[in-house]
């Protein structure tokens, strides 16, 4: 039998060394042009247009006495910003909240979304409070069809494919979608949503080709852009819409939407497993 390992030399419980004091410095941006130079989008010639909805759960800091207060909050991010916002070091900068004193929740607020938009390139809305939990139809599940998948990366878009001959409207989703962060490692889950007008997608090729992210390694904005661009691409859509709402990581969870300029923007809303 194995011994067991001595403390130092396990993975969990180690110390992590969160900031004392606010600390706008913290928000680490990552240029969206890197990522989507990879899938051909140069320049500020965007083929969507698009929103990045942030939920926080895990949000506090002293009222001007002392006592601490505690909120959620949403943070929308538009996709023409120049830079995302690597989601770790959002997490300590709002933990840099948590011992410091600020005159009013508005002060908080202001600070945020300054703070955000500073690092973002763009405005930023902040508003605490988070949307309700979505119990709507969220289009057709295509997670139970009969497919063998052999597939799990790199994404594929060759496998993606349409019938030009029947053009129809439909919502269809999966929650199968699944990729890793390319900082961490760690496996990102996440339901999608696509909203289309055009030929009709083969689903079984579509839900293999989502599962072809299975063991990628690329930010959640990017995964996002990457479906919607294979799909314009490949299935010629007249209009799109693609929603991805990922589970919560590190109390936040990233839900990047992007679509056509005459697509329907999804209505704010929560997931079950967020």
């Amino acid at each position: 039998m194995t011994a067991p390992a001595a403390n130092h030399d396990l993975p969990l419980g180690r110390h992590v060394d969160y900031p004392r004091e606010y600390d706008a410095s913290l928000l680490f941006p990552i240029p969206r042009a890197l990522g989507r130079g990879h899938i051909g989008i140069d320049g500020d010639a965007l083929p969507f247009v698009g929103v990045d909805r942030w939920h926080a759960y895990e949000l506090s800091w002293l009222d001007a006495q002392g006592k601490p207060r505690v909120a959620t909050a949403t943070f929308e991010v538009p996709a023409h910003s120049p830079h995302l916002v690597e989601s770790k070091s959002l997490k300590l900068y709002l933990n840099s909240f948590n011992a410091t004193r600020f005159e009013s929740d508005e002060a908080v607020r202001a600070r945020i979304a300054d703070d955000l938009a500073r690092a973002a390139g763009a405005s930023v809305a902040v508003a605490f409070g988070l949307p309700p939990l979505d119990e709507r139809d969220a289009g057709e599940s295509i997670d139970g069809l009969p497919v063998a998948i052999d597939s799990y990366g790199p994404p594929d878009a060759a496998l993606l494919a349409a019938d030009a001959d029947a053009v129809v409207a439909e919502t269809l989703s999966s929650a199968l979608l699944k990729s890793n962060c390319p900082v961490t490692g760690q496996p990102d889950w996440a339901r999608i949503v696509i909203a289309y007008r055009g030929p009709r997608l083969d689903r079984a090729a579509l839900l293999r080709y989502l599962v072809s992210f299975r063991d990628h390694a690329e930010f959640h904005e990017q995964c996002v852009e990457r479906i919607f661009t294979d799909l314009l691409a490949r299935t010629r859509p007249q209009s799109l819409s693609v929603e991805a709402r990922y589970t919560r990581r590190g109390g936040l969870d990233i839900n990047p939407w992007r679509g056509t300029p005459d697509a329907a923007r999804p209505d704010a809303g929560r997931d079950a497993r967020q």
